[in-house]
């Protein structure tokens, strides 16, 4: 498995915000700084060399705008990628923002399922981010070119959500997560299905990796939900 740690900064005035975002991009496996301010962000550019900003548009002192607009005119950071976070939806909005040079704009509010898929494509696009072919455990392998699971290289025969349920698990052993960050994180945010469709899909997921004796790696907490942990 090749290891996967862009390095994001985050910056919002908004404790609320920059902890909402630690909270996704940590579950994602990202490494990441904060900074409150554009003076903060300036200095977290240059101690931490991070591969991404998002970067909220309104900030007291020097706005997000004005704080892009400077760093795609130096040198040493024109080509680090920005991602706009902001509640100005507006069409013209957009097009200031995008005119700075920014790689992307998102409104709020925001899923984060949508705010990691567009982190994931920018990262792609400006060649930051690896690209992991595999994932394994044990004798366990996701294929994630293809989208197949062997065990002892055996193919296990797993439906879309199925394979998304065993990669969130996989990528983040030994952490509990309740049934409503399951959802967050398998389904999206922006779903709204029942609580027990994670224990059904768990329950499926179990029954097929029985077979191979790898059931008893998705674990159940009483009364928290779920963790992934090797025998």
């Amino acid at each position: 498995m090749k290891n996967m740690n862009p390095k994001i900064l985050i910056v919002d005035d908004e404790p609320a915000i920059r902890q909402m975002l630690i909270f996704a991009l940590s579950s994602e496996g990202y490494d990441y700084v904060e900074a409150a301010s554009a003076d903060q962000a300036q200095k977290q550019i240059k101690n931490s060399n991070p591969d991404l900003i998002l970067l909220d548009w309104m900030m007291p002192g020097l706005s997000g705008v004005d704080l892009a607009r400077r760093l795609k005119r130096d040198p040493d950071s024109k080509d680090l990628p920005i991602i706009m976070l902001t509640a100005r939806g507006e069409d013209h909005d957009k097009i200031k923002a995008l005119d700075t040079g920014v790689d992307d704009y998102v409104t709020k509010p925001f899923s984060t399922q949508e705010l990691l898929a567009r982190i994931r494509a920018v990262l792609r696009r400006s060649g930051r981010e690896e690209t992991v072919e595999s994932i394994e455990v044990d004798s366990l392998k996701l294929d994630m070119e293809t989208h197949r699971v062997t065990i002892d290289q055996k193919p296990i025969e797993l439906s879309p959500t199925e394979f998304r349920l065993l990669h969130f698990f996989i990528s983040h052993p030994e952490r509990v997560y309740s049934r409503t960050q399951i959802l967050d994180n398998v389904w999206g945010s922006n779903v709204y299905i029942e609580e027990r469709t994670v224990d059904v899909h768990i329950r499926r997921l179990r029954k097929l990796l029985a077979e191979h004796n790898f059931d008893d790696y998705i674990q159940t907490v009483r009364s928290v939900g779920y963790r992934f942990s090797k025998k």
